[in-house]
C-alpha cells in the first residue's frame, strides 16, 4: 500500500517516510536531505507521493533516495526508455527511406501506363521539418499540443517538402503522365493508438503529423484571419472567427462534419498574438496520397486519378512481396535518427515516441506494438535495468499501464552513459532553462541553468467529482552537473497532486526545477 506523505514543516524531527534514511543517516548527508524535504513537504503536496533518487554518475553512490523502489507513473520520462531502445536498435545514423515505384511501362513520350506506388518507410517527419542545415526544426512547444493553448508558432520548413522532392524525382525519371492509379503502401507496421495527447493514431506514413495546422491572427476587418496548412483539395475549411475586444481571450472551436472538412468558429481578441490550433486527418494514407498527387502536378506530372479518392489498396503488391528495385523512380532519405531522437525528447513528441516500439518490431521483421515492446524489454534487460520494476503499454508515457521506479530510471541513465553514442542521447535531452520542455522551468539567472539535461513528464487527469484536476504525474530524470563539477544522475517524480487549475501544473514543474537547483548546490 502506498504510504501517505506527511507534512515535513510540522513533523520533520519526529517522523520518517518509507524509503527515507533514518535520522542518523540523514545527518551524514549534510543539508541536502533537509533542503529537499522542505520543498517536497509543502502543504500542496499533502496527498502526493514522491519518488527521488540522486546518484553519482561515475560510481553509482547514492546521495539521496526516497521511495526509489516503488512504482510511479512516469509520464513522458517513459520516452527515455523508448528512445534508448530505438537508438540501440537503429543507430544514431539510421535514416528512414520513403520510395516510389512504378507498375507499368513508360512510353517514349513519358506516359506511365500503370500505377505509381509510394511505399511508406516509417519516416515520422517526411522532410516536413528539415531545415537548410539538414536538422529537424522544433519549437519548445510543438504544434501537436496546440489545442492545449500554448502554441503560437509553427516551424519554418514546408511540411510538404518530402513529397515535393519525391514528385521532382518522379518527373526526372521521365514520367510526364500517369494513366493508372496513385497509391500509398502503408503496411510497414500495424496502425496503433498513440499514448498521450496529440494525434491519436500512429501510422507508417505521416505528413505534418497527420494534422492540418490553423493559424489565427487579427484581421483588418470584423473577422480574424484564419490560414491553414497544408493547402489541399482534400482539406475544405469554413472559417468565421469574429474579432473581439482587445485584451480578451481567444475562443476557437474546430469541428469536423466529415473527413477532411473543418468548421472554424469563435472569437479572437483584436490585439491577440497569432495562435495555432490543429485538427487530425483520420485517414493518413488517403491524406498522403492526395498531397502526393498535388505535388506531382506541381512537378509537371499529370495524373488521371482524382486526389479526392480513397487510397486504392487493391493495386498494391501482395503483403510481404517486395517492389522491384529496377522499378524505383524516387527515393527520399530522412535526416539521421539522432535528429529524430532530439525532436522526441526536446518537445516530448507523443506521436513519434509512440512509433518507436513499432519501429523496433519492424527491425525484427514484425509489425505490432506488443512485439516491439518485447524487443524493448530485451534491450532493457541487456542494459542491466530491473525490468521487473517496469510496466509499459506504449512508447510515449500516456498509457494507463505505464509505471516504473526511480531506481530503474537511474539504471537506464547510468547504462546509457557508458555507451559510445551517449553524446547523442544526452544532446537530445532538454536543457534546464534553455530549451524544450525545460526552457521555462527556472529563472534565467538560476545557478542551475544549463547544468541539467533531463526529460520531463506531465500527466493530468480531470477530477470530475471535485471539478478540478489531478496531476497524476510530474517527473524529471536525467543528468545534472553540480556547482563543484560533479556529474550526477537524478530521477524525480511526484504522483497525485490535486490542482485547482491548469496554471498550477507549471508551478509543480518549477518545484522540480527548484529541487534541481538544490541538488546543483550540493557538495
Amino acid at each position: 500500500m502506498r504510504a501517505k506523505i506527511l507534512r515535513l514543516g510540522l513533523l520533520l524531527g519526529c517522523l520518517t517516510w518509507p524509503g527515507m534514511a533514518p535520522p542518523d543517516a540523514r545527518a551524514a548527508e549534510g543539508t541536502l536531505a533537509a533542503r529537499l524535504e522542505a520543498v517536497t513537504g509543502r502543504p500542496e503536496f499533502r496527498t502526493a507521493h514522491w519518488g527521488l533518487l540522486v546518484t553519482d554518475q561515475a560510481t553509482g553512490a547514492v546521495l539521496y533516495e526516497r521511495n526509489a523502489d516503488e512504482l510511479f507513473a512516469p509520464a513522458s520520462t517513459t520516452k527515455l526508455f523508448s528512445v534508448a531502445a530505438a537508438l540501440d536498435a537503429l543507430g544514431a545514423e539510421h535514416r528512414f527511406e520513403t520510395t516510389v515505384y512504378r507498375q507499368g511501362e513508360i512510353t517514349a513520350d513519358g506516359e506511365l501506363r500503370g500505377d505509381l506506388i509510394l511505399l511508406a518507410g516509417g519516416d515520422p517527419t517526411l522532410g516536413g521539418r528539415t531545415d537548410a542545415a539538414g536538422k529537424i526544426a522544433f519549437h519548445d512547444v510543438d504544434h501537436i499540443y496546440a489545442n492545449g493553448g500554448a502554441c503560437h508558432e509553427l516551424t519554418a520548413p514546408d511540411p510538404l517538402a518530402g513529397l515535393n522532392e519525391l514528385a521532382r524525382q518522379v518527373a526526372a525519371s521521365g514520367i510526364r503522365r500517369v494513366t493508372g492509379e496513385v497509391a500509398v503502401d502503408d503496411r510497414l507496421f500495424e496502425k496503433s493508438p498513440s499514448s498521450g495527447s496529440g494525434p491519436a493514431l500512429v501510422t507508417p506514413v505521416m505528413v505534418n503529423d497527420n494534422l492540418v495546422d490553423f493559424l489565427v491572427r487579427p484581421g483588418s476587418g470584423p473577422l480574424a484571419t484564419v490560414d491553414w496548412r497544408p493547402q489541399s483539395a482534400a482539406v475544405r475549411v469554413d472559417a468565421h472567427v469574429t474579432l473581439g475586444a482587445a485584451g480578451g481571450k481567444a475562443r476557437i472551436e474546430i469541428t469536423s462534419p466529415g473527413p477532411g472538412r473543418f468548421v472554424v468558429r469563435g472569437e479572437f481578441p483584436a490585439d491577440g498574438e497569432p495562435l495555432v490550433r490543429v485538427a487530425e486527418m483520420e485517414d493518413s494514407a488517403a491524406f498522403a496520397r492526395a498531397l502526393f498527387i498535388e505535388a506531382l502536378a506541381r512537378a509537371g506530372v499529370g495524373v488521371t486519378a482524382s486526389a479526392l479518392g480513397e487510397n486504392p489498396a487493391a493495386v498494391l503488391r501482395r503483403a510481404g512481396e517486395k517492389y522491384p528495385v529496377d522499378r524505383r523512380v524516387a527515393r527520399f532519405t530522412s535526416p539521421p535518427f539522432a535528429e529524430e531522437a532530439k525532436l522526441i525528447l526536446k518537445v516530448s513528441h507523443n506521436l513519434h515516441a509512440s512509433e518507436l516500439p513499432l519501429l523496433l518490431a519492424v527491425r525484427h521483421g514484425q509489425r505490432t506494438l506488443a512485439e516491439g515492446l518485447h524487443w524493448e524489454h530485451e534491450f532493457l534487460a541487456r542494459a542491466g535495468v530491473d525490468v521487473a520494476a517496469i510496466s509499459f503499454g506504449g512508447g510515449a508515457g500516456g498509457s494507463a499501464s505505464d509505471f516504473t521506479t526511480p531506481r530503474a530510471t537511474v539504471q537506464l541513465l547510468r547504462y546509457m552513459g557508458t555507451r559510445p553514442d551517449f553524446a547523442v542521447y544526452e544532446a537530445a535531452l532538454p536543457r534546464l532553462g534553455v530549451d524544450g520542455t525545460l526552457a521555462k522551468v527556472v529563472a534565467t539567472n538560476s545557478p542551475a541553468r544549463d547544468h541539467v539535461r533531463a526529460k520531463t513528464g506531465t500527466l493530468v487527469r480531470e477530477n470530475t467529482l471535485n471539478g478540478n484536476l489531478l496531476l497524476t504525474s510530474k517527473a524529471l530524470a536525467g543528468y545534472l552537473t553540480t556547482a563543484q563539477g560533479r556529474r550526477l544522475i537524478v530521477a524525480l517524480v511526484v504522483n497525485n497532486v490535486h490542482l485547482a487549475k491548469d496554471e498550477e501544473v507549471a508551478k509543480v514543474g518549477a518545484t522540480l526545477g527548484r529541487l534541481c537547483e538544490i541538488i546543483h548546490e550540493a557538495p
